[in-house]
């Protein structure tokens, strides 16, 4: 190809591949909805949750709270084209908090459960986060990021009264810079903040030049607000060592509360007060670390307790069970989501491993979950037929609440689904994966493949619906998509294998796949085609690197140059630190070694660059050198750029659709 695509001419080709059958089509994006955020009301009768929605006009994902009762009728609490989230309730079960932009700016709304009414209780000049209500009902605390007035060094002089220059220069001093998603950071710190539950004027709790983010939670006579931050002076030569501290509300004194290396984060006190619940692990600069449950008493006695020694999967979203005797929380699982529930003696039983759902462009895992003080369960469910809908399981049911996509999915031809396990050949390692059918899938017929690869590198895929996959399917492909070493939910050992190795033999392991699905018969293995983002995007540039057995292949948000990468990339102080033995010039070798620019030269297979214009985690200077090494090299390549779009393209549906649009077309064009 001899010129750059444009978004238009992607979206136009779409109509190549136009059908009147019913299958899902990129328009449907906008019809799907998902639930998410699950608050259980105190009394156990019913659970308020987002209901997500794509909303054509913004071209945004938008939500509003509703309620469903446990036998599954449905009521909207809200409305309106707005973003309501993070619902939690009052102890007494009157009242819910939760944030919305739907007064024009991130506020505190509150609902009355009397009276139905909902209304604003803030008027912040940030957007507020990390509700949480004092045990007494008397408080909300939160998060904010407060901004900090800081004078440029330089003015110029001489400047007319209406002229008009160019905007002024930007200087740039602090370590961190830039955020994907974010932008460039303005100066100022997260802090603490407390509100009346009456409303009023919030009162900053937290002044010093630190970061005081994440969950919250209250000591149990609602006098302490307990958090995590890093306040080291030197936190960003230690970006993962965070420790718990306590604030008071009365007087803004902190009080560290750990003390080790490593990240100790959620914190969560137990009902009754007694106490204190987190998570964390003892840092060993690993690229991957199991992510560790931990309890101690709140009265300073013993020494912390770490409560998951032998688990081999990262815990995450801890609640308290309500008479304060074990805890509920999550892990991923070979691509489930595990809910459990564990005593504090140590005894420990799965309740479900179907949480997830909550990624509904790619399939990855994911959930989110609640409790009732009964012991009942209110979760997100994962299914490869439709977004998250809700389920509730109480020790004598299982019940789903919620079926959000019939309208939208029933009538629709969807690809089948079907797990698949199979042997790498580098070792004795079994690799999970899942194949999506075309609709209307004959076995005596001869069809193209897919391979999508996903990123991270150190996440996981799932058995969950995924419109990008499905989309695919609907076009006649076949799709493949597996959980490679480095991929989490398979035991530390396995994530680990790719420290200081990647890419390496997660490659043989897409091989072995790809071999897998071939064997079955019905493949064209002519028509084989590669694609993934992020960590997908460098096993991608890898593939063809090292093989030309694909047809074309679309490497979407790459790193190309470990080199280049962590010198651009917003959190390179993180990847200089845990993903690389030292600092780039200290160790060229290693670090061009592993990028897949050092074997641009191999490089046969057309392949297409895709990166949101925006993107501060894999900057688009990484596809850029790419394209232009792949000119020189002689191979046929493209180059699509996302205006406006960080890391995580699919955020706009009409990026999502875009997306798949471009990959189709690159794919169609190489058959």
């Amino acid at each position: 190809m001899k010129k750059l695509l444009t978004l238009s001419l992607a979206l136009a080709a779409t109509s190549a591949f136009a059908n009147t059958d019913n299958t899902l089509q990129l328009e449907d994006v906008f019809q799907l909805e998902y639930a998410s955020q699950p608050t259980i009301h105190p009394d156990g009768g019913y659970t308020v949750f987002v209901r997500n929605y794509m909303d054509i006009m913004s071209d945004r994902r938008l939500g509003n709270l509703w309620r469903v009762d446990n036998k599954g009728e449905l009521r909207p609490l809200t409305g309106g084209t707005a973003n309501d989230h993070s619902p939690t309730w009052s102890p007494d079960g009157k009242t819910l908090a939760f944030v919305s932009n739907r007064t024009g700016a991130n506020q505190i709304h509150l609902y009355w459960t009397d009276t139905r009414d909902h209304a604003p209780v803030t008027r912040l000049t940030g957007s507020p986060s990390n509700l949480t209500w004092s045990p007494d009902g008397n408080w909300l605390a939160f998060t904010m990021f407060t901004p900090s007035s800081k004078a440029p060094p330089v003015s110029l002089p001489g400047k007319p009264k209406g002229a008009e220059w160019a905007e002024p220069a930007r200087y740039i001093e602090k370590d961190n810079y830039r955020f994907d998603g974010a932008g460039y950071a303005p100066d100022g710190f997260t802090q603490i903040y407390v509100i009346p539950a009456s409303g009023g004027t919030p009162r900053q709790l937290t002044h010093d030049e630190f970061n005081h983010g994440g969950q919250l939670t209250w000591t149990g006579d609602s006098q302490n607000i307990i958090f995590s931050a890093n306040r080291r002076d030197d936190a960003f030569e230690q970006p993962n060592n965070s420790e718990l501290y306590q604030v008071a509300m009365a007087s803004g004194e902190i009080k560290q509360l750990t003390d080790r290396n490593g990240p100790d984060r959620s914190p969560q006190v137990s009902p009754d007060g007694k106490k204190l619940a987190w998570l964390g692990y003892d840092d060993n600069y690993k690229s991957y670390q199991l992510t560790h449950l931990y309890v101690m008493d709140l009265n300073g006695n013993g020494a912390p307790k770490l409560m998951t020694t032998e688990l081999d999967y990262s815990v995450d979203d801890v609640k308290w069970s309500d008479d304060s005797r074990g805890l509920y929380f999550s892990y991923d699982k070979e691509g489930k989501g595990n809910i459990v529930y564990q005593s504090l003696s140590g005894s420990r039983r799965v309740l479900t491993d179907a949480m997830g759902g909550l990624s509904y462009t790619r399939p990855y895992s994911g959930g989110s979950f609640d409790v009732s003080k009964s012991g009942d369960l209110v979760f997100t469910m994962a299914n490869p037929y439709r977004p998250a809908d809700l389920m509730l399981q109480t020790s004598k049911i299982k019940r789903k609440l919620t079926s959000l996509n019939e309208d939208a999915l029933a009538h629709k031809e969807l690809g089948r689904v079907e797990e698949i396990w199979y042997e790498s050949s580098h070792d004795d390692y079994k690799i999970q994966g899942w194949i999506a059918y075309p609709p209307n899938f004959d076995p005596t017929k001869k069809y193209p493949l897919i391979l999508e690869i996903h990123g991270g590198p150190h996440t996981a895929y799932a058995g969950s619906f995924a419109a990008e996959i499905q989309l695919m399917a609907a076009k006649g492909y076949v799709v493949l998509y597996t959980n490679p070493r480095g991929s989490t939910s398979y035991g530390v050992e396995f994530a680990q294998e790719i420290h200081h190795n990647y890419p390496s033999q997660d490659y043989t392991d897409l091989m072995d796949g790809v071999d897998a699905v071939i064997e079955k018969g019905f493949i064209d293995e002519e028509r084989l085609y590669v694609t993934g983002g992020s960590g997908g995007g460098v096993l991608t540039a890898w593939i063809v690197g090292h093989t030309d057995r694909f047809a074309g292949a679309v490497v979407a948000k790459p790193v190309i140059n470990w080199y280049s990468f962590v010198l651009t990339a917003d959190m390179y102080n993180y990847f200089t630190k845990y993903w690389f033995p030292g600092l780039p010039w200290e160790n060229q070798e290693h670090y061009m070694k592993y990028s897949p620019i050092s074997y641009v030269g191999n490089v046969k297979t057309p392949t297409m660059l895709l990166t949101g214009e925006s993107d501060y985690r894999t900057p688009i200077s990484e596809s850029e050198q790419y394209y232009q090494a792949l000119k020189l090299a002689g191979v046929e390549t493209a180059m699509v750029r996302i205006p406006d779009a960080p890391h995580g393209i699919a955020g706009r549906p009409s990026n999502l659709m875009a997306k798949v649009a471009y990959i189709l077309h690159w794919f169609e064009e190489h058959k």
